[in-house]
């Protein structure tokens, strides 16, 4: 079995394109210029002809009237009729056939009914033929005098016309040649400069490393055509410095986090294995080992998910879904944990059916609910309110009393890790990446979630797409 490997060709340059394009357009333009002007010079060789070929003929007529007004052989007067014109021949010829004047053989005239007469000398009806290696241009025209019809015709030795256009062609081309090459030289030094401010850009983009993040280019000292670009690559860059500035952070949070349960369970080992206990005291040490894992392992679970579900390998199962009956579900399992805090779980409204993931939005909502029950005082109510929008989405908003977060929080709530005031910190209930999953979730099912706080309450709200949107998302995935 023979393996064939497809190499990619690389595409051409920009200045190859460019050349390509100007050589096709002056290649043509050339050849256009030497066709008209070729063309022009033959015509105007063709005019002259002409002029010349009506001037014989009317002197062959005034020969042949000047005879006939004095009745004598028209062989005489033919011979002077066009003295002084070199390089000019023509024939006469009678009814009856009979060559009345000029050469009989080896001269300029056409093969007999070869061209017809015609009854204006002009451009575009003269005859070129051939006799002897000789080229002639002529004509062919009938007159009459008196009772005598003749046939005249009048021809142009075209040998000096000839060379000339060859010697001329040769001129022209090689002219038209060298003009193309001069024009494609300054036409490849002018593409050549005209790139110098897309050089320079690209030599000042190759100097931006990871500490420089905060360089920005200015689209006013670009050309016009340059400016989107610098514009896409500064908006590129700000979003890396955002990433990178985030990814640092994360980083930080990760250390930070995980420093925590290995510190706890390090010190309890140490003080554990310090001296002799009880069979009761290691179970306790043991007991409170397992937290620490466990919260060490919910921690790395998470931050598992979101990194899958970030590169898109986590497709949600589709499926309608009722959302009134899946926050009853949620109350049923959350009861007991809003009984001992002397929580209520109110839910009000009614949505439309959406499709969804069911395990996906379950987990969304366990993490808001059980985010607002932890910050809800005592004896107060989590309120959990089902709606639409007027262009047919489903709302869903979870709604708590207690401290407000400050504004300058709220756009950065939903990432990892990230801590609002020691009010609302977590001490052991997770790793802070709870709403962060909640937001890779919403989106997933191509959804938002909003949050504000004010006036003592904080509310999170969902918006889910129409339901025909949400039939599109679940065709494609």
């Amino acid at each position: 079995m023979t393996k064939v490997s497809l190499v990619r060709r690389r595409p051409l340059s920009l200045n190859s394109r460019v050349m390509l394009f100007v050589a096709m357009a002056i290649g043509f333009s050339l050849l256009m210029i030497g066709y008209l002007v070729l063309n022009e010079v033959e015509r105007h060789f063709a005019e002259q002809d002409a002029d010349e070929l009506v001037v014989i003929t009317r002197a062959v007529e005034d020969a042949l009237q000047s005879a006939k007004d004095q009745d004598s052989a028209p062989e005489g007067a033919l011979a002077r009729a066009v003295s002084g014109h070199h390089g000019v021949y023509f024939q006469v010829w009678d009814d009856a056939g009979r060559l009345v004047y000029g050469p009989e053989e080896g001269g300029p005239s056409p093969q007999e009914n070869t061209y017809s007469p015609v009854s204006r000398i002009q451009v575009d009806n003269l005859y070129t033929w051939q006799t002897d290696g000789k080229t002639y241009r002529g004509t062919i025209t009938h007159t009459r005098i008196e009772d005598q019809n003749y046939r005249i015709v009048a021809a142009i030795d075209m040998d000096f016309h000839i060379h000339f256009l060859e010697n001329f062609r040769r001129s022209l081309w090689m002219i038209m040649v060298l003009a193309g090459a001069v024009t494609l030289l300054a036409a490849w030094y002018g593409v050549h400069q005209g790139h110098a401010p897309l050089r320079e850009l690209s030599a000042t983009m190759s100097d931006i490393q990871a500490d420089r993040l905060h360089v920005r280019l200015d689209p006013n000292t670009v050309p016009r055509e340059l400016q989107n670009l610098v514009c896409s690559f500064n908006h590129m860059i700000g979003r890396l410095e955002d990433s990178f500035v985030r990814l640092s952070y994360f980083s930080a949070d990760i250390a930070h986090e995980l420093r925590t349960p290995l510190t706890n369970l390090i010190t309890q080992t140490q003080v554990g294995l310090g001296k002799s206990r009880s069979l009761e005291e290691y179970r306790e040490l043991l007991y409170s080992n397992l937290e620490e894992q466990e919260r060490l392992t919910k921690m790395v679970n998470d931050m598992l998910w979101l990194a899958q579900s970030e590169h898109g390998l986590l497709k949600p199962v589709w499926e309608p879904l009722d959302l009134a009956r899946e926050v009853r579900e949620l109350f049923d399992f959350f009861e007991a944990l809003a009984e001992e805090k002397h929580i209520q779980l109110v839910l009000e409204g009614k949505a439309p059916i959406i499709q969804g993931d069911r395990a996906m939005l379950r987990r969304a909502l366990s993490n808001l609910l059980s985010n607002a029950i932890r910050h809800t005082p005592v004896g107060r109510s989590v309120l959990i309110r089902l709606d639409s929008s007027g262009e047919g989405r489903a709302l869903l908003s979870v709604q708590n009393p207690g401290p407000e977060i400050p504004a300058e929080h709220l756009l950065r709530i939903f990432d990892r890790f990230y801590r609002v005031d020691p009010s609302r910190q977590r001490q052991s209930e997770g790793a802070g990446l709870g709403l962060a999953i909640v937001k890779s979730i919403v989106e997933a099912h191509e959804g938002n979630i909003a949050v504000i706080s004010e006036r003592g309450v904080t509310r999170f709200t969902i918006r889910f797409p129409r339901t025909g949107d949400a039939g599109n998302i679940a065709m494609r995935g």
